[in-house]
C-alpha cells in the first residue's frame, strides 16, 4: 500500500509515457523509488544495527575506552568517503549495473570478515573495507536518479527515496537489539549479509541500465581532471557540497554519541531503541513533506530555511542544557525537531549540487559523496571524542556546524538567500528508464 501511494503521488503530474513504465521488462516508478531506497538502506543497516551491540562488541574484542568503540562507526564512514571517489567514475565509464554487481561482491567479502573478526584491529579493517564497498550504494544510486531526473523533480524523487530509506535507521537499532536477545553480535552481521544478497539479486533481475552510451565518459587522467575541475569550480555545486558535509557533521556526532548518551547521561539504555526511533522517524516525515513542497517552493528555499531552523533549534537546546532542565523527554523532543532540518537539506542540496551535470553525473556524485562524508565524519568524530558525560558537545556541534554551513551557502548563492533561479525546464519531471542493458 505504501508503494502504491507513492506511485500515485509521484505520477500525479506525469505523462502517459511515464505511466507506461509498468510494462514487463521495464521498472516502474514505485519500484524504482523502492529499489533506490533499498540500495541506500544497506548503508544505514551497516551502521544503525550495530549501535545497540557496541558495548558487547567492545567487551568481546577487549576495547578498554568506551569512546574507542565509536571507531566501529567512524572507520566505516572513512571507507565510505574513500570508496565514493571510485564508483562514480567507474559507473560513468562502464555503466551503472556492472559497477553495482562488482561492489556487491566486495560487500559480501567485507561483511564475512566482520562476522569472523576476533580482534579489534581486524574488525576496524573489515569495517573500512565494508564502507569502501558499500559506498557504491549511495554514489551509483544517486547517479541513477540523476540519469532519470533533473532539478526540483530530482529533489522530489530523492525525498521520496529518503522517506523510505529513513525508516531503516528508525527500525535498525530495534532489529539489532532483537537479534541480541537471541544471538551474539555476530548474528547482526549475518543478517546484513542476507540483506546484501537480497538487494543484489533484485538489482540484477530488475534494474535497467540508465546511462545511455552517448553519456558515458572515458576515465583517463585528463578526462577525470577536466570533470573534477568543472565540479570544484562551479560555485553553487561545490558550495552546497561543502555546506552539506559541514552541516551533517552534527548528525554524525549525534550518531556516534547517541548510545553513550542514553546509557551514561540518562541511564536509560533499556529505552535506546525506542528513543532512537522516536527521534529518527521525524526524518522520514520531513522527507515526505519535502517531497510534497519542493516543486512548489524550490529546493533552495526549503534547504536554506532548514539550515536557519537548525541553528535556532540548536540555540534552544544549548539553553536547555546550560539551564539544567535537560531530561530524556526534552532531549528526544528537541532532537526530533532538529533532525527534521536534515530532511529538508540533504536531498535538496544534493540535487542542487548535481544540477549542472548531465554528463559526468557519476563523478559529480562521487565528489559530492566523498566530500560530504569525509567532512562530516571528521567533524562528527571530533564531537564523539569530546563526549564528557553530557549532551553539550553534541549540541554545540549542531550549532557551530549549522552556522558555518549557512555562511557557506550564502557564499555559494552570492549572498542572495531564498532566491529561485528561473530555469523552468529543470522543474519539469524528466524520467527515462530504458530497458535493462
Amino acid at each position: 500500500m505504501l508503494l502504491l501511494s507513492l506511485h500515485r503521488g509521484a505520477m500525479h503530474s506525469g505523462t502517459k509515457k511515464n505511466q507506461a513504465q509498468q510494462l514487463p521488462g521495464k521498472i516502474g516508478h514505485a519500484e524504482f523509488v523502492a529499489m533506490m531506497a533499498a540500495m541506500m538502506s544497506i548503508t544505514a543497516l551497516s551502521i544503525d544495527t550495530m549501535l545497540p551491540a557496541l558495548p558487547q562488541i567492545g567487551a568481546d574484542l577487549h576495547v578498554v575506552d568506551a569512546n574507542d568503540r565509536q571507531s566501529i562507526i567512524t572507520m566505516f564512514m572513512i571507507g565510505l568517503a574513500v570508496g565514493s571517489l571510485f564508483y562514480g567514475p567507474l559507473s560513468d565509464r562502464f555503466g551503472r549495473r556492472k559497477v553495482l554487481m562488482l561492489a556487491a561482491g566486495l560487500q559480501l567479502i567485507s561483511t564475512l570478515i566482520c562476522v569472523m573478526a576476533t580482534s579489534f584491529p581486524v574488525m576496524l579493517g573489515a569495517r573500512l573495507l565494508a564502507g569502501f564497498s558499500i559506498a557504491s550504494c549511495r554514489v551509483v544510486s544517486t547517479s541513477i536518479v540523476r540519469d532519470c531526473f533533473r532539478g526540483d523533480a530530482m529533489a522530489r524523487v530523492m525525498s521520496l527515496i529518503m522517506m523510505i530509506f529513513v525508516m531503516v535507521p528508525v527500525l535498525a537499532p530495534s532489529v539489532g537489539a532483537l537479534v541480541l536477545m537471541f544471538a551474539p553480535w555476530r548474528a547482526i552481521f549475518g543478517l546484513l549479509l542476507i540483506c546484501i544478497v537480497a538487494v543484489g539479486l533484485w538489482q540484477y533481475w530488475r534494474l535497467p541500465e540508465t546511462l545511455p552510451p552517448e553519456n558515458r565518459l572515458n576515465i583517463g587522467p585528463k578526462d577525470l581532471w577536466a570533470t573534477f575541475v568543472q565540479i570544484v569550480t562551479n560555485r553553487n555545486s561545490i558550495g552546497h557540497m561543502l555546506a552539506s558535509g559541514i552541516m551533517f557533521g552534527g548528525m554524525i556526532g549525534f550518531l556516534v554519541s547517541i548510545q553513550q548518551i542514553f546509557d551514561e547521561v540518562f541511564d536509560a539504555s533499556q529505552y535506546f531503541a525506542i528513543g532512537f526511533a522516536a527521534i529518527t522517524i521525524w526524518m522520514g516525515l520531513g522527507s515526505l513533506l519535502n517531497s510534497r513542497l519542493v516543486e512548489r517552493f524550490g529546493a533552495r528555499r526549503l534547504g536554506q530555511g532548514a539550515v536557519i531552523t537548525l541553528v535556532l533549534m540548536s540555540l534552544i537546546h544549548c539553553a536547555i542544557v546550560l539551564s539544567g532542565y535537560e531530561n530524556l523527554i526534552s532531549f528526544i523532543i528537541v532532537q526530533a525537531m532538529t533532525v527534521v532540518c536534515f530532511s529538508f537539506s540533504g536531498s535538496n542540496f544534493g540535487a542542487i549540487s548535481l544540477e549542472p551535470f548531465t554528463k559526468g553525473a557519476g563523478l559529480a556524485a562521487s565528489v559530492q559523496a566523498c566530500l560530504t562524508t569525509l567532512i562530516s565524519t571528521i567533524l562528527g568524530a571530533l564531537v564523539g571524542a569530546s563526549f564528557n558525560g553530557t549532551v553539550l558537545p553534541m549540541t554545540i556541534g549542531f550549532l557551530v556546524f549549522g552556522a558555518v554551513a549557512l555562511m557557506v551557502i550564502a557564499w555559494a548563492e552570492r549572498w542572495k538567500l531564498f532566491a529561485r533561479p528561473g530555469h523552468a525546464a529543470l522543474r519539469k519531471e524528466n524520467i527515462i528508464l530504458p530497458d535493462k542493458g
